[in-house]
């Protein structure tokens, strides 16, 4: 077996790394002028703010980092994106592997995963959809940890990993729904009192951490609402509406 998962993980590394150098190379040597997406993420990084007209700070802010380093060298935003497709990649191995016990299907998690469309062609244009993908997957492996081992530090990343989430795409509430739906089935099937010493309340420390990191956020996010000038952006009001009232 440490054979087998010697070679998955020399599979792994090479397939990681060839995706990083392909999907860098490929944009970066055909195309003539950087996604718009990206463009508009420059120009909101020139003025950061805690959110913008369409979507929230971070994937601005992420791409200000990599301005300041590299300039207004196109690779490097191609190069920016890959990374976050390649840690999604890298994070999906690890949860399948935890999940599976088996290192040979955590590989094939990913290598199906290379073949979706939004995983390989859509990629080198780094927007709120590609930012959010390792936060996804993150606080996805985190509530499962939670459960699973019920640490404390596992919840307080879940808490982290889902308010960064938050942070690079409104939308990202709905995975949060769906877990906060999941949680109260917990509840009513009385199964939490099986794995959970609910008097230590060990899941609420992801609250308390999702909470304070989305302060500032939830405070513009109200802001805004009630904000006029959104009649010129209708598409942003229900997700403005959904975090105004998600506590």
């Amino acid at each position: 077996m440490q054979i087998e998962k010697g070679k998955v993980n020399k599979t792994l590394i090479i397939f990681l790394f060839v995706h990083l150098i392909v999907w860098t190379l490929i944009p970066g040597l055909s195309n003539n002028n950087l996604p718009l997406d990206t463009i508009e993420a420059l120009a909101w990084g020139s003025n950061l703010d805690w959110g913008f007209n369409k979507h929230p700070p971070l994937s601005a802010f992420v791409v200000e980092i990599f301005y300041t380093i590299f300039g207004n060298q196109d690779w490097a935003y191609y190069f920016l994106s890959q990374i976050f497709v390649v840690l999604t990649f890298f994070i999906v191995f690890k949860f399948s592997e935890d999940f599976f016990k088996n290192p040979i299907l955590g590989l094939i998690s990913i290598l199906l995963l290379e073949g979706i469309y939004f995983y390989n062609f859509t990629t080198p244009e780094f927007n709120v959809n590609v930012c959010q993908l390792p936060f996804w997957t993150l606080s996805i492996w985190y509530c499962w940890k939670g459960f699973k081992n019920n640490k404390n530090i596992d919840w307080l990343l879940f808490g982290l990993f889902a308010a960064l989430g938050v942070l690079s795409k409104y939308l990202f509430i709905y995975l949060l729904i769906g877990m906060d739906m999941f949680f109260l089935y917990m509840i009513i099937k009385k199964r939490m009192q099986q794995r959970f010493d609910l008097e230590n309340n060990k899941p609420s420390l992801d609250c308390q951490k999702f909470d304070k990191i989305l302060q500032p956020q939830k405070r513009l996010v109200v802001d805004a609402y009630y904000n006029p000038s959104l009649n010129y952006f209708p598409k942003l009001k229900p997700q403005l509406c959904l975090m105004a009232n998600f506590d």
